[in-house]
Parts: structure tokens; sequence; C-alpha cells
């Protein structure tokens, strides 16, 4: 028995945001304050969901003062 299978047949790419939802997690190299992209942070005018590089440059660690560039990425 053979399967006859259209050659029409079109298969979107997967989506670059599947690829793209993981939130990622930065920790302040000075302080130790962790920065969530997922959960953002509301009462500094960060919404839940912002990406670390939507974080203006011009933000601070609540905590300590120091800017975006002492933050590292944590892998979890």
């Amino acid at each position: 028995m053979t399967m006859r299978v259209p050659q029409n047949l079109h298969y979107p790419p997967m989506s670059e945001t599947a690829a793209t939802t993981a939130y990622r997690t930065w920790m302040c190299v000075v302080c130790g304050f962790i920065y969530d992209e997922a959960l953002g942070l509301p009462e500094e005018g960060i919404a839940a969901g912002t990406r670390w590089e939507d974080v203006p440059d011009t933000w601070t660690c609540p905590d300590c003062g120091v800017t975006k560039d002492d933050f590292e990425m944590m892998q979890v």
C-alpha cells in the first residue's frame, strides 16, 4: 500500500516568538539585586515582560544605584 502525500503542503516556520519567549534573569554584581524580565519592576515603571535590552540605559539598580553595565545574566 502506498500513501500519497500532497506536494503542496506548506508548514509555516516556527515563529520567532516561540523561540524567544523564555525570560531571562539579571543580577547586580555589586549588591545582588535581581531583575526578572517576566516580573519587570512595576514600582519603577517597568512593566512585566520587559526585556533587559528594553530597560532604559538610564535606569539604575534600586538597591545600590549602579547602572545596567553592572548586571550579569544569570543562567537558571
